[in-house]
Protein backbone atom coordinates (compact mmCIF):
# COMPACT_ATOMS: atom_id res chain seq x y z
CA UNK A 1 0.00 0.00 0.00
CA UNK A 2 2.75 2.45 0.95
CA UNK A 3 4.68 1.56 -2.21
CA UNK A 4 1.64 2.29 -4.38
CA UNK A 5 1.05 5.59 -2.56
CA UNK A 6 4.69 6.57 -2.95
CA UNK A 7 4.82 5.83 -6.69
CA UNK A 8 1.50 7.63 -7.16
CA UNK A 9 2.80 10.76 -5.45
CA UNK A 10 6.05 10.66 -7.42
CA UNK A 11 4.04 10.44 -10.62
CA UNK A 12 1.96 13.41 -9.49
CA UNK A 13 5.09 15.40 -8.73
CA UNK A 14 6.45 14.70 -12.21
CA UNK A 15 3.09 15.47 -13.81
CA UNK A 16 2.83 18.84 -12.09
CA UNK A 17 6.35 19.94 -12.93
CA UNK A 18 8.26 18.98 -9.77
CA UNK A 19 10.86 17.00 -11.72
CA UNK A 20 13.84 17.76 -9.46
CA UNK A 21 11.96 16.69 -6.37
CA UNK A 22 10.75 13.55 -8.12
CA UNK A 23 14.34 12.66 -8.98
CA UNK A 24 15.36 13.17 -5.33
CA UNK A 25 12.58 10.87 -4.15
CA UNK A 26 13.40 8.15 -6.65
CA UNK A 27 17.10 8.35 -5.79
CA UNK A 28 16.28 8.11 -2.08
CA UNK A 29 14.07 5.10 -2.75
CA UNK A 30 16.81 3.49 -4.85
CA UNK A 31 19.54 3.92 -2.24
CA UNK A 32 17.65 3.81 1.07
CA UNK A 33 14.39 1.98 0.40
CA UNK A 34 10.71 2.88 0.49
CA UNK A 35 10.54 3.85 4.18
CA UNK A 36 13.13 6.58 3.67
CA UNK A 37 10.89 8.25 1.08
CA UNK A 38 7.85 8.42 3.32
CA UNK A 39 8.68 11.71 5.06
CA UNK A 40 9.57 13.29 1.72
CA UNK A 41 6.23 12.28 0.24
CA UNK A 42 4.28 13.35 3.32
CA UNK A 43 5.95 16.74 3.13
CA UNK A 44 4.56 17.33 -0.35
CA UNK A 45 1.04 17.06 1.00
CA UNK A 46 1.65 20.04 3.30
CA UNK A 47 2.95 22.26 0.48
CA UNK A 48 0.67 24.82 -1.15
CA UNK A 49 2.62 24.59 -4.44
CA UNK A 50 1.87 20.87 -4.73
CA UNK A 51 -1.85 21.51 -4.40
CA UNK A 52 -1.74 24.44 -6.82
CA UNK A 53 -0.41 21.92 -9.34
CA UNK A 54 -3.20 19.47 -8.56
CA UNK A 55 -5.81 22.21 -9.00
CA UNK A 56 -4.42 23.92 -12.06
CA UNK A 57 -6.73 22.29 -14.64
CA UNK A 58 -9.82 21.97 -12.45
CA UNK A 59 -12.97 24.11 -12.29
CA UNK A 60 -12.93 25.36 -8.71
CA UNK A 61 -15.62 28.08 -8.44
CA UNK A 62 -17.84 25.68 -6.48
CA UNK A 63 -14.99 23.92 -4.68
CA UNK A 64 -12.77 20.86 -4.91
CA UNK A 65 -14.32 17.39 -5.03
CA UNK A 66 -12.88 13.89 -5.05
CA UNK A 67 -16.15 11.97 -4.79
CA UNK A 68 -19.04 14.33 -5.57
CA UNK A 69 -20.69 13.64 -8.92
CA UNK A 70 -23.33 16.40 -9.09
CA UNK A 71 -23.76 19.86 -7.57
CA UNK A 72 -27.07 21.70 -7.27
CA UNK A 73 -26.60 25.48 -6.96
CA UNK A 74 -29.58 27.56 -5.82
CA UNK A 75 -29.75 31.36 -5.85
CA UNK A 76 -32.64 32.35 -3.61
CA UNK A 77 -32.72 35.92 -4.90
CA UNK A 78 -33.89 34.92 -8.40
CA UNK A 79 -34.91 32.16 -7.42
CA UNK A 80 -33.37 29.47 -9.61
CA UNK A 81 -31.64 26.11 -9.42
CA UNK A 82 -28.75 24.90 -11.57
CA UNK A 83 -27.37 21.37 -11.79
CA UNK A 84 -23.70 20.74 -12.60
CA UNK A 85 -22.02 17.44 -13.34
CA UNK A 86 -18.51 17.00 -11.95
CA UNK A 87 -16.15 14.86 -14.01
CA UNK A 88 -12.72 14.78 -12.37
CA UNK A 89 -12.82 18.48 -11.60
CA UNK A 90 -14.44 19.60 -14.85
CA UNK A 91 -17.94 21.04 -14.35
CA UNK A 92 -20.66 20.83 -17.00
CA UNK A 93 -23.97 22.63 -16.52
CA UNK A 94 -26.79 20.13 -17.06
CA UNK A 95 -29.65 22.63 -16.73
CA UNK A 96 -30.81 25.80 -14.97
CA UNK A 97 -34.43 26.53 -14.20
CA UNK A 98 -36.72 28.78 -12.15
CA UNK A 99 -37.98 27.36 -8.85
CA UNK A 100 -40.19 28.18 -5.90
CA UNK A 101 -38.64 28.67 -2.44
CA UNK A 102 -39.69 29.72 1.05
CA UNK A 103 -41.08 33.21 1.58
CA UNK A 104 -38.57 34.09 4.31
CA UNK A 105 -35.51 36.18 3.45
CA UNK A 106 -31.96 35.49 4.55
CA UNK A 107 -30.97 32.25 6.25
CA UNK A 108 -33.20 29.76 8.01
CA UNK A 109 -33.02 30.06 11.79
CA UNK A 110 -35.94 28.28 13.43
CA UNK A 111 -38.59 25.74 12.59
CA UNK A 112 -41.61 27.34 10.96
CA UNK A 113 -39.90 30.51 9.69
CA UNK A 114 -40.76 29.51 6.08
CA UNK A 115 -37.18 30.13 4.96
CA UNK A 116 -35.00 28.10 2.62
CA UNK A 117 -31.57 27.54 4.22
CA UNK A 118 -28.32 29.09 3.01
CA UNK A 119 -25.32 26.75 3.15
CA UNK A 120 -24.03 23.42 1.84
CA UNK A 121 -26.03 20.21 2.18
CA UNK A 122 -25.81 16.59 1.06
CA UNK A 123 -28.66 14.99 -0.84
CA UNK A 124 -29.28 12.07 1.51
CA UNK A 125 -32.41 10.25 0.33
CA UNK A 126 -34.88 9.96 -2.54
CA UNK A 127 -38.56 9.81 -1.53
CA UNK A 128 -41.49 8.75 -3.69
CA UNK A 129 -45.14 7.85 -3.08
CA UNK A 130 -45.65 11.12 -1.22
CA UNK A 131 -48.76 13.29 -1.04
CA UNK A 132 -49.43 14.48 -4.60
CA UNK A 133 -48.74 18.05 -3.39
CA UNK A 134 -44.98 17.29 -3.54
CA UNK A 135 -45.03 16.04 -7.12
CA UNK A 136 -43.52 12.75 -8.30
CA UNK A 137 -40.62 12.63 -5.83
CA UNK A 138 -38.45 14.53 -3.37
CA UNK A 139 -34.71 14.73 -2.79
CA UNK A 140 -34.00 15.11 0.93
CA UNK A 141 -31.21 17.44 2.08
CA UNK A 142 -29.08 17.13 5.22
CA UNK A 143 -30.44 20.34 6.80
CA UNK A 144 -29.72 20.93 9.64
CA UNK A 145 -26.04 20.04 9.20
CA UNK A 146 -23.43 20.05 11.95
CA UNK A 147 -22.72 23.78 11.56
CA UNK A 148 -26.45 24.57 11.75
CA UNK A 149 -26.90 22.47 14.87
CA UNK A 150 -24.06 24.03 16.86
CA UNK A 151 -25.58 27.44 16.02
CA UNK A 152 -28.88 26.21 17.50
CA UNK A 153 -30.81 26.27 14.24
CA UNK A 154 -33.97 24.20 14.15
CA UNK A 155 -36.33 22.77 11.58
CA UNK A 156 -36.16 19.75 9.30
CA UNK A 157 -37.57 18.29 6.09
CA UNK A 158 -35.91 20.62 3.60
CA UNK A 159 -36.40 18.94 0.22
CA UNK A 160 -36.04 19.53 -3.48
CA UNK A 161 -39.47 18.38 -4.65
CA UNK A 162 -41.95 18.75 -7.50
CA UNK A 163 -45.23 20.61 -8.01
CA UNK A 164 -48.71 19.22 -7.23
CA UNK A 165 -49.67 16.42 -9.59
CA UNK A 166 -53.22 17.78 -9.80
CA UNK A 167 -51.89 21.06 -11.22
CA UNK A 168 -53.37 23.07 -8.35
CA UNK A 169 -50.49 25.22 -7.10
CA UNK A 170 -51.79 28.57 -5.90
CA UNK A 171 -48.99 29.43 -3.45
CA UNK A 172 -45.98 31.28 -4.85
CA UNK A 173 -43.75 30.03 -2.05
CA UNK A 174 -42.92 26.85 -0.19
CA UNK A 175 -42.47 26.26 3.53
CA UNK A 176 -38.70 26.27 3.05
CA UNK A 177 -38.18 23.61 0.39
CA UNK A 178 -37.15 24.13 -3.24
CA UNK A 179 -39.96 23.23 -5.67
CA UNK A 180 -39.08 22.33 -9.26
CA UNK A 181 -41.28 21.72 -12.31
CA UNK A 182 -42.08 18.00 -12.44
CA UNK A 183 -40.64 17.13 -15.84
CA UNK A 184 -37.36 18.81 -14.88
CA UNK A 185 -37.26 17.01 -11.53
CA UNK A 186 -37.85 13.66 -13.24
CA UNK A 187 -35.00 14.46 -15.64
CA UNK A 188 -32.68 15.26 -12.72
CA UNK A 189 -33.71 12.07 -10.95
CA UNK A 190 -32.73 9.95 -13.96
CA UNK A 191 -29.38 11.73 -14.32
CA UNK A 192 -28.39 11.68 -10.66
CA UNK A 193 -29.61 8.23 -9.70
CA UNK A 194 -27.74 7.15 -6.57
CA UNK A 195 -24.66 9.22 -7.31
CA UNK A 196 -23.17 11.56 -4.69
CA UNK A 197 -24.91 14.95 -4.95
CA UNK A 198 -24.76 18.14 -2.88
CA UNK A 199 -26.69 21.43 -2.73
CA UNK A 200 -25.06 24.86 -2.42
CA UNK A 201 -27.69 27.48 -1.56
CA UNK A 202 -27.12 31.24 -1.37
CA UNK A 203 -28.95 34.55 -1.67
CA UNK A 204 -27.75 37.25 -4.11
CA UNK A 205 -24.03 37.10 -3.36
CA UNK A 206 -21.86 34.05 -3.95
CA UNK A 207 -18.08 34.17 -3.56
CA UNK A 208 -16.43 31.58 -5.84
CA UNK A 209 -13.58 29.57 -4.36
CA UNK A 210 -10.15 30.38 -5.79
CA UNK A 211 -7.41 27.87 -6.48
CA UNK A 212 -5.16 29.70 -4.01
CA UNK A 213 -7.77 29.40 -1.25
CA UNK A 214 -8.29 25.71 -1.92
CA UNK A 215 -4.54 25.04 -2.06
CA UNK A 216 -4.15 26.80 1.31
CA UNK A 217 -6.96 24.70 2.78
CA UNK A 218 -5.60 21.39 1.44
CA UNK A 219 -2.03 22.08 2.58
CA UNK A 220 -3.28 23.17 6.03
CA UNK A 221 -5.48 20.09 6.26
CA UNK A 222 -2.36 17.96 5.94
CA UNK A 223 -0.36 20.17 8.32
CA UNK A 224 -3.15 19.65 10.87
CA UNK A 225 -2.94 15.90 10.23
CA UNK A 226 0.86 16.00 10.54
CA UNK A 227 0.73 17.68 13.97
CA UNK A 228 -1.89 15.10 15.04
CA UNK A 229 0.36 12.19 14.00
CA UNK A 230 3.37 13.75 15.74
CA UNK A 231 1.43 14.43 18.99
CA UNK A 232 2.31 18.13 18.70
CA UNK A 233 -0.57 19.43 20.81
CA UNK A 234 0.31 23.13 20.55
CA UNK A 235 0.52 23.07 16.76
CA UNK A 236 -2.57 20.87 16.48
CA UNK A 237 -4.69 23.24 18.58
CA UNK A 238 -3.44 26.27 16.62
CA UNK A 239 -5.81 25.16 13.83
CA UNK A 240 -8.87 25.70 16.09
CA UNK A 241 -10.61 29.01 16.63
CA UNK A 242 -11.56 30.38 20.04
CA UNK A 243 -15.23 30.12 19.06
CA UNK A 244 -14.92 26.43 18.11
CA UNK A 245 -17.86 24.19 19.06
CA UNK A 246 -17.73 20.44 18.42
CA UNK A 247 -20.79 18.59 17.04
CA UNK A 248 -21.81 17.55 20.58
CA UNK A 249 -21.61 21.09 22.00
CA UNK A 250 -18.09 20.79 23.47
CA UNK A 251 -16.44 24.24 23.40
CA UNK A 252 -12.81 25.11 22.86
CA UNK A 253 -11.48 24.99 26.45
CA UNK A 254 -13.08 21.61 27.19
CA UNK A 255 -11.88 20.39 23.81
CA UNK A 256 -8.30 21.44 24.60
CA UNK A 257 -8.41 19.56 27.90
CA UNK A 258 -9.80 16.48 26.19
CA UNK A 259 -7.15 16.53 23.46
CA UNK A 260 -4.37 17.02 26.02
CA UNK A 261 -5.42 13.81 27.74
CA UNK A 262 -5.42 11.98 24.40
CA UNK A 263 -2.06 13.37 23.29
CA UNK A 264 -0.48 12.62 26.68
CA UNK A 265 -0.86 8.91 25.90
CA UNK A 266 2.00 9.35 23.37
CA UNK A 267 0.50 6.83 21.00
CA UNK A 268 1.82 6.25 17.52
CA UNK A 269 -0.76 7.02 14.84
CA UNK A 270 -1.53 6.22 11.23
CA UNK A 271 -4.08 8.64 9.76
CA UNK A 272 -5.16 8.45 6.13
CA UNK A 273 -7.45 10.94 4.38
CA UNK A 274 -9.33 10.16 1.16
CA UNK A 275 -12.41 11.34 -0.77
CA UNK A 276 -11.75 14.95 0.18
CA UNK A 277 -14.51 17.43 -0.72
CA UNK A 278 -14.28 21.18 -0.08
CA UNK A 279 -17.23 23.54 -0.64
CA UNK A 280 -17.37 27.32 -0.26
CA UNK A 281 -20.02 27.86 2.42
CA UNK A 282 -22.41 30.79 1.80
CA UNK A 283 -23.25 32.69 4.98
CA UNK A 284 -24.88 35.92 6.05
CA UNK A 285 -21.83 37.10 7.99
CA UNK A 286 -19.73 37.44 4.83
CA UNK A 287 -17.00 35.22 6.30
CA UNK A 288 -14.72 33.07 4.17
CA UNK A 289 -16.20 29.78 5.39
CA UNK A 290 -15.75 26.34 3.81
CA UNK A 291 -17.14 22.89 4.51
CA UNK A 292 -14.58 20.06 4.32
CA UNK A 293 -15.58 16.40 4.35
CA UNK A 294 -13.38 13.35 3.91
CA UNK A 295 -13.00 9.67 4.73
CA UNK A 296 -10.64 9.09 7.65
CA UNK A 297 -8.88 5.84 8.51
CA UNK A 298 -7.37 6.15 11.99
CA UNK A 299 -5.16 3.68 13.86
CA UNK A 300 -3.35 4.21 17.17
CA UNK A 301 -0.62 2.02 18.67
CA UNK A 302 1.22 1.76 21.99
CA UNK A 303 4.32 -0.45 22.29
CA UNK A 304 3.49 -1.80 18.83
CA UNK A 305 0.06 -2.98 19.99
CA UNK A 306 -3.14 -1.49 18.50
CA UNK A 307 -5.12 0.61 20.98
CA UNK A 308 -7.80 2.12 18.76
CA UNK A 309 -8.96 1.95 15.14
CA UNK A 310 -11.79 3.68 13.30
CA UNK A 311 -13.05 4.44 9.83
CA UNK A 312 -15.36 7.43 9.59
CA UNK A 313 -16.61 10.33 7.52
CA UNK A 314 -15.15 13.50 9.00
CA UNK A 315 -16.65 17.00 8.65
CA UNK A 316 -14.88 20.27 9.34
CA UNK A 317 -16.34 23.75 9.01
CA UNK A 318 -13.51 26.25 8.74
CA UNK A 319 -12.93 29.93 8.15
CA UNK A 320 -9.93 30.92 6.06
CA UNK A 321 -8.16 33.96 7.50
CA UNK A 322 -4.84 35.32 6.19
CA UNK A 323 -4.28 32.08 4.28
CA UNK A 324 -4.70 29.79 7.34
CA UNK A 325 -7.63 27.63 8.33
CA UNK A 326 -9.38 28.07 11.66
CA UNK A 327 -11.77 25.24 12.57
CA UNK A 328 -15.21 26.44 13.66
CA UNK A 329 -16.90 23.08 14.11
CA UNK A 330 -16.05 19.40 13.71
CA UNK A 331 -17.79 16.06 13.54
Amino acid sequence: MRFILSISLVASCMLYGMDNQAVDIIQTYRTKGIEATKSMLENYLTQKDFWMGVLQNKDTDYGYYENVDFIFVADKSIPDLALYENNNGKLTKVNQTSVLIGSGKGNKKVEGDLTTPIGVYDITTRLSGLNQYYGPLALVTSYPNTYDKVRKKTGYGIWIHGLPLNGNRQELNTKGCIAVENNTLNQYDKIIGKKKTILISYEQSFKPATKEELANILSDLYKWRDSWIKNDLEDYLSFYGNDFIRYDGMKINAFKDYKKRVFDKKEEKNILFSNINISPYPNEEGKNIFKISFSQDYSAFKNNKPTYTSTSIKELYIVLEAGKISILSEK
